[in-house]
């Protein structure tokens, strides 16, 4: 007889779960609070598009769905800069060509894997229904369903929860005693933005190059715009919520009169591009970011956290939904290792983990401060290209951090760990060739002085 689960999230990691654990012979319950969004048409809520790599592609190639994915996926190469004069700068984000990021949809992802859950035999998926209660002792939960105002109890050898950064099964979790809980906010919000196809240029129906993140880097803080298949871009700004000495905030831009003013002398060239940018800007709410971390993920063998539910992060590296989708690899496999001993697998679960999903926290936040402060300097362009010039004359002994985390599938501790070792290398190497160069500059001056005298 096949054990039960209980997925609380029909999000990215919960759909996806559902799929892994139904092929691995699971009777599969999933739970969602928001509506079918086959019904809608889209998922609700906001969310910045998504960079899906070699981590993630990797999870969906092993249940069949990365072609599919990939059909509506813009392909990225590199960052294009936009400088404070207008002008554009590439940068590789690899010296290899084939490597590449790939912008999708989240709700286009999101709809794929619903579908691909739900023709899954052995799947079942109801919406509309707020997870309310928890008990870990019987593996029970209890849910309202918002369109009926019913009350039902849902009961598994095994209940995850996928439910988000906000969950509510983590929130349960907290209760007991032991549990650590960390909770930090970026003092940076976020706020969607829009440039349209256009039906001429160059890169019509793109308004501007569309194989490359777009990144307008202006110190303390940027906009990024990352392109749609539709020829359209999605533009999020990342300012302060609260001005600092480097950069405008929320609150001091909070009109149509000085968003205008400030998009007008920091980003002149998007502002061109954006037709509808005085509603979007009135109109989008500000969103907030945050990363959590938490110990342990797992409560009486029974009930377990995945995705941000566990471990959500701030979107600077592009590998939130990554993580997740190795987060449903790890948990299946772990499964299948014990011979489904829940309580065991769940602890190697947890040990597989955890290291590195605290190890992208990090690089993550440090992404953010080279995304919006380095990017622009030519200093670092030089040291993306020494990187990529002693990558490639020493691939076995040195591999740039991007690479090891957006195009292979080391475990992100040990990419953390080896890019910091190759950056005191290179800090190293530096100062040394910096005190030969003084040195060798200070010799021939002094046999001028010399031969002058």
């Amino acid at each position: 007889m096949s054990k039960r689960v209980l997925i609380v999230g029909a999000g990215l990691a919960g759909s996806l779960l559902a799929v892994y654990l139904a092929r691995a012979g699971w009777t599969v319950e999933v739970r969602e609070r928001r509506g079918d969004p086959r019904a809608a048409g889209h998922i609700g809520g906001r969310s910045i598009n998504l960079a899906i790599s070699a981590r993630g592609l990797k999870a969906l190639r092993r249940v069949g769905l990365e072609e599919a994915i990939l059909r509506d996926a813009i392909r990225m190469p590199g960052r294009m800069i936009h400088a404070r004069d207008q002008s554009l700068n590439f940068q590789p984000y690899s010296r290899n060509p084939a490597h590449a990021i790939q912008s999708v949809s989240r709700s286009t992802l999101n709809l794929t894997l619903i579908r691909a859950a739900a023709a899954e035999a052995g799947v079942t998926i109801r919406f509309d229904q707020r997870c309310t209660d928890l008990d870990a002792t019987s593996g029970s939960a209890t849910f309202h369903d918002d369109r009926t105002g019913e009350t039902s109890t849902a009961q598994a050898d095994l209940i995850v929860g996928t439910d988000g950064a906000y969950s509510v099964l983590r929130g349960a979790m907290q209760k007991q005693e032991g549990f650590d809980y960390q909770q930090s906010w970026l003092s940076h919000g976020f706020k969607e933005l829009h440039i349209p196809a256009v039906t001429s240029g160059a890169t019509a129906p793109f308004a501007m190059h569309p194989h490359a993140l777009h990144i307008w880097p202006r110190g303390g803080s940027m906009m990024i715009a990352l392109p749609n298949p539709d020829g359209s871009f999605t533009c999020t700004i990342f300012w302060p919520h609260k001005t600092t000495a480097s950069a405008a905030g929320f609150d001091s831009i909070a009109t149509t009169e000085s968003a205008r003013a400030h998009f007008t002398k920091h980003y002149q060239d998007a502002l061109a591009l954006m037709p509808t940018f005085d509603h979007d800007f009135v109109n989008n709410p500000v969103g907030w970011m945050m990363t959590v971390r938490s110990r342990p993920w797992s409560m009486g063998g029974r009930v377990a956290l995945l995705g941000d539910a566990a471990h959500a992060i701030v979107p600077f590296f592009g590998q939130g939904a990554n993580a997740s989708f190795e987060d449903c690899e790890a948990l299946t496999d772990a499964l299948a290792a014990s011979h489904n001993d829940i309580p065991a697998a769940l602890a190697d679960y947890e040990r597989a983990r955890k290291r590195n999903t605290d190890a992208i926290a990090d690089m993550a936040l440090e992404n953010f401060i080279e995304m919006r402060d380095k990017t622009a300097s030519r200093l670092f362009r030089w040291r993306k290209k020494a990187e990529h010039f002693i990558h490639g004359m020493a691939p076995s002994i040195f591999t740039p951090r991007y690479d090891m985390v957006s195009f292979d599938t080391i475990p992100y501790a040990d990419a953390l760990a080896k890019s910091r070792r190759q950056d005191r290398v290179i800090t190293i190497s530096i100062k040394f060739l910096l005190v030969v160069a003084v040195a060798v500059i200070y010799a021939i001056v002094a046999l001028l002085w010399r031969g002058a005298l």
